[in-house]
């Protein structure tokens, strides 16, 4: 796997995480305080630091095949829960990430929630929910991190592409003090899927000591494959749900 892939692969998975907390933030810092909203950013930024820093170096002790093995059952799971999840919004059996619809819902549930501090947060509620928003979503960040640079053995460029792509949601969001909302997320969540689970399927079977004939090369085959494949669902399902049902035979 090239550099450029290990990049963009983190890459897009990071912007797509990284618009759902900003959606969380906005709303806290919107509806109730900033400086409360953005401590709380900061917090769950710190711990995030920690879980990498700590989980990092000792992912490079594990024996290369059995990492390699482990990392890509883990990006199995993860890319068919975002592939499944893609399919089935594209095929119209499940409402689309509408960040407009979250941030509005986001927003009026802060509004709702009397005012009160803790400690040095003036608002404990704007500091908690981001904190919450930060973490969680950013725990697949961390998790994509470590996932790929330990397999590529280059933490450091996985981590700097999450960062870049961190930093270019927070200021476009901050900048517009709105929801990305045109930014195309249910087609990378189905990029991202596509992704994820073809490194899943090429380090798993290399973890499991198979060789894929022209080694990296073969993913030039796997990534289409699954995208084919997961267009054809799609395509499918399309028909499915949109035939017409027959008519009920009359009870006589």
């Amino acid at each position: 796997m090239s550099n450029g892939a290990l990049f963009l692969a983190v890459f897009l998975a990071c912007v797509v995480e990284a618009v759902e907390a900003l959606t969380i933030v906005l709303a806290a810092g919107t509806g109730r305080d900033w400086r409360s909203a953005i401590s709380g950013v900061l917090a769950g930024i710190a711990l995030l630091a920690v879980i990498v820093a700590v989980l990092g170096p000792a992912l490079t002790l594990v024996p290369f095949g059995g990492l390699r093995l482990v990392v890509g059952g883990l990006l199995l799971i993860f890319g068919l829960q975002w592939l499944r999840k893609a399919v089935l919004r594209a095929a119209g059996l499940k409402a689309r990430h509408d960040e407009d619809a979250i941030y509005a819902a986001e927003l009026a549930a802060a509004q709702s929630v009397p005012a009160g501090g803790r400690g040095l947060v003036g608002d404990w509620y704007a500091f908690t929910v981001s904190f919450k928003g930060v973490v969680l979503e950013g725990l697949e960040v961390a998790f994509i991190v470590l996932t790929f640079g330990a397999n590529q053995r280059d933490i450091p460029l996985a981590t700097l592409a999450a960062l870049i792509a961190i930093m270019a949601v927070t200021i476009t969001g901050l900048a517009i003090r709105a929801p990305l909302a045109r930014v195309p997320e249910n087609t990378m969540k189905f990029v991202v899927g596509v992704m994820l689970t073809s490194f899943g399927i090429f380090w798993g079977a290399e973890g499991a000591r198979a060789h894929w004939p022209g080694a990296d090369l073969a993913l030039l085959i796997i990534v289409p494959a699954v995208a084919v494949f997961g267009l054809a669902l799609v395509a499918v399902l399309r028909c499915i749900t949109t035939r017409p049902r027959a008519a009920a035979p009359s009870a006589r």
